[in-house]
């Protein structure tokens, strides 16, 4: 398992692999596999939800994945959607078209077009879809920030997502200089458009921003930046440092073997419970 880990920490590619290996919670399943949200063969999605019967309906999760806007795949993280499910949610994970056969905001569109899915049929999965949070890993975050902080992907409808959590994610990059911003934005007029920070504001949905204190990816300064411009407009913020995590260790802390290196799980969990149930 080390090997594994650190092939996966130098390449940050999908963890399919991984995911085979990992042992799940069993206190979660998948329960559909393969939802079509839109016409495009990327627009898919799977649904987890909880073993445990509920007299309510649940808290629902959307977990968009990273891989530089240009990689990735829902196959390599059922460890995700099964830990989330175990701890009481509906845990939706939605493949997005990917850079070069499209670039943004098209990746954005397709998480917002996932999230209505969501909310229209959370229901026959014992989910709310009323009680929505966003949440993403790296690019996924970035995504994820967007539906939040951003009107024009949701409009009125994001009334219904209650938070944003938000992992190693890059919200305050612009301008591009790194190859795959480059190839995701390079092309869109106005940079600035792109962030996050420049939409944050009043209003938004409460946030738990987290990333790890090693990750040289994506700069800490990310997080703190948004948690800064929410924080300005009276947005509830909870801000997490993770001493000795990396980019992608902050996100392997999800699954079970690696949760002894830092609180990821009980952290996002309690968030979720706060803000959505």
């Amino acid at each position: 398992m080390a090997v594994l880990l650190g092939a996966l920490v130098a390449a940050c590619s999908p963890l399919t692999t991984f995911d085979a290996l990992v042992p799940k919670d069993r206190g979660g399943l998948r329960v559909a596999r393969d939802v079509a949200y839109g016409p495009d063969p990327r627009q898919r999605l799977d649904v987890y939800a909880p073993c445990a019967p509920s007299t309510r309906p649940r808290p629902v999760v959307v977990f968009l994945y990273g891989g530089s806007w240009n990689s990735g795949t829902r196959a390599g993280y059922a460890f995700v959607g099964r830990a989330l499910a175990a701890q009481g949610f509906v845990t939706i994970v939605p493949d997005y078209r990917l850079v070069p056969a499209v670039r943004y905001p098209a990746f954005v569109e397709d998480g917002a077009a996932a999230v209505r899915w969501t909310m229209a049929h959370a229901g026959e999965h014992g989910g709310n879809g009323r009680a929505v949070v966003l949440m993403g890993h790296s690019a996924g975050a970035y995504i994820a920030a967007m539906l939040a902080v951003d009107p024009r992907w949701l409009g009125d409808e994001r009334a219904a997502v209650k938070g944003l959590v938000g992992l190693a994610g890059p919200y305050d990059f612009a301008p591009f200089d790194v190859a795959a911003s480059r190839a995701a934005f390079g092309r869109w007029p106005d940079p600035s458009d792109t962030q996050p920070v420049k939409w944050a504001s009043a209003g938004d949905p409460a946030a738990l921003l987290l990333y790890g204190t090693e990750d040289t990816v994506v700069r800490p300064r990310n997080s703190q930046a948004l948690a800064a411009k929410l924080r300005a407009g009276g947005v509830p913020v909870s801000l997490r440092a993770y001493p000795k995590l990396g980019h992608v260790g902050i996100l392997l802390a999800l699954a079970r073997p690696f949760r002894g290196r830092a609180p990821v799980l009980v952290d996002v969990s309690a968030f979720v419970r706060r803000v959505a149930e």
